[in-house]
């Protein structure tokens, strides 16, 4: 199974700067989702999951 059909995506944590971790999102989903750069997100943990949303005032 290609990684662009693949409905689960395995993805590595990057440093960025000297105290923060990144993870890159999947193109197909934040097409899926109309998401863009620079759009802001609220993160969530609920119990060991990370929720990320669309960020509503």
């Amino acid at each position: 199974m290609s990684r662009k059909t693949s409905e689960n995506s395995t993805r590595k944590l990057l440093r960025l700067g000297k105290t923060s971790l990144a993870v890159t999102l999947p193109k197909n989903i934040l097409l899926e989702l109309g998401w863009r750069e620079t759009q802001k997100v609220s993160v969530k943990l609920k119990g060991k999951t990370i929720v990320i949303e669309d960020w509503k005032e």
